[in-house]
């Protein structure tokens, strides 16, 4: 796909939500089933149902998916479409690239070990390795397009918000 094909998918949608911006907000869900016996989640997804359960380092055995490399899967997956897409625009050639996202977690605080310590990641890392003949300057302007717009980095960097709540069965 080259710059022209980008902005030509992009060019309706784009206009359709200057003219009607409540058309950009789309609800976005992910589902699944609690699965008690396992301590897990049976996620909905394509191609198939995924399963979620214990990191290693909370007691798991390493045979289900961790949500937090889920979190750094999604992070990883988003900074890499969000710059293909604006290297795209850009017209910046990349012959090859690879993107890493990473982070640490102390798992004290998430099994109550310690009170103080954090439950959740310290600060998060993305990493690009590009095979392009860009300039650095390119490549800079490049990078901050990417945080700019994708999704996930910046839903980290300045969280929304989260709430939590249940209802009953039956």
């Amino acid at each position: 796909m080259d710059a022209s094909d980008l902005r030509g998918l992009r060019a309706p949608l784009k206009e359709r939500y200057r003219q009607n911006p409540a058309t950009a907000l789309v609800t976005l869900s992910s589902r699944g089933r609690i699965d008690m016996a396992r301590v897990a989640v049976e996620l909905d997804r394509a191609p198939g149902p995924a399963f979620a359960g214990l990191h290693p380092a909370t007691g798991g055995d390493g045979t289900m998916l961790c949500s937090g490399d889920m979190l750094l899967e999604a992070l990883a997956a988003c900074a890499g479409v969000t710059l293909a897409a604006v290297a795209t625009a850009m017209g910046i050639g990349l012959r090859a690239g690879e993107v890493a996202a990473e982070g640490e977690v102390d798992f004290r605080g998430t099994l109550g070990v310690d009170k103080e310590a954090r439950v959740g990641f310290g600060p998060l890392r993305v990493a690009f390795i590009l095979d392009s003949d860009a300039s650095d300057a390119q490549l800079a302007k490049l990078l901050t397009l990417t945080e700019r717009y994708c999704v996930v980095g910046r839903t980290l960097s300045q969280p929304a918000g989260l709430s939590m709540t249940f209802r009953r069965l039956g």
